[in-house]
């Protein structure tokens, strides 16, 4: 007793509480383990840790550079039961595609909650209340969704703990592929030229007198521009490139 008595007074005169000090434990054992897992094969058993550290049940991790119709192509690594995930792919494909850049950029490493529809069956003892964590991983957006026991209190502060390391380790465990996508999706000079335009106010009717090639062609240009950025409407794809510098 009295030994815990010391170490929890070291701990708070370097200005530790004893319950701080307990949450630095658990980090340093929870980066020891995704160190061990830093791979791709590794994924699975560090989404785990993660899911354990904040005593979450389930984990689910998505990609958002996918269509809001791609469905379970969104899915990157899950153990959710099958037809819970089923049932949520599209819908979370379909919130982050009516979100804007701004709202995107506000909601990044901030732990958000959401309800599942009454019609997604949950296993017993589960919370019908979600967390989702968006983070980035090179250019592609990504959410880390975690289910809860019910009647769970959540430690804010480890949940944001879980969403910075998790970004990390995504980008680890799921470079190779994301690189691989990127230099796919990478715009063409023409494509940032035309972007430039747009952001100028220009119409494609005024961007193919200036460029002097078809108007047919431009809006080629651009719609292979919005399918690339995964965004909507000229505006998104202009808040798109000013955030990746490109404009």
């Amino acid at each position: 007793m009295e030994t815990m008595r010391s170490d929890a007074a070291a701990w708070e005169s370097y200005g530790f509480s004893a319950e701080s000090g307990e949450r630095k434990s658990a980090r340093e054992i929870l980066l020891q383990e995704l160190g061990r897992c830093a791979d791709p094969a590794g994924l699975s058993p560090g989404l785990k840790a993660l899911t354990d550290y904040v005593s979450a049940s389930h984990y689910l991790l998505v990609r958002h550079d996918a269509s809001p119709e791609a469905g379970l192509d969104v899915v990157v690594a899950s153990d959710w039961p099958f037809d819970m995930v089923r049932g949520i792919a599209r819908t979370v494909g379909a919130s982050q595609s009516r979100m804007s850049e701004l709202e995107k950029c506000f909601s990044l490493l901030k732990p958000c909650f959401h309800h599942l529809a009454d019609n997604v069956a949950v296993p017993r003892g589960v919370s019908r209340e979600y967390c989702v964590i968006a983070f980035h991983v090179g250019r592609v957006r990504m959410s880390l969704l975690l289910l809860f026991p019910e009647h769970f209190i959540l430690s804010q502060s480890k949940l944001r703990d879980v969403g910075i390391m998790t970004g990390y380790f995504a980008s680890v465990c799921c470079e190779g592929a994301i690189l691989r996508q990127d230099r796919d999706m990478e715009l063409t000079d023409r494509e940032i030229e035309c972007l430039y335009w747009i952001a100028e106010g220009k119409t494609s009717g005024e961007i193919a007198v200036i460029l002097g090639i078809s108007r047919n062609t431009i809006n080629n240009y651009i719609t292979s521009v919005m399918r690339k950025t995964a965004t909507k409407t000229r505006s998104e794809a202009i808040a798109w490139a000013v955030r990746h510098s490109l404009v």
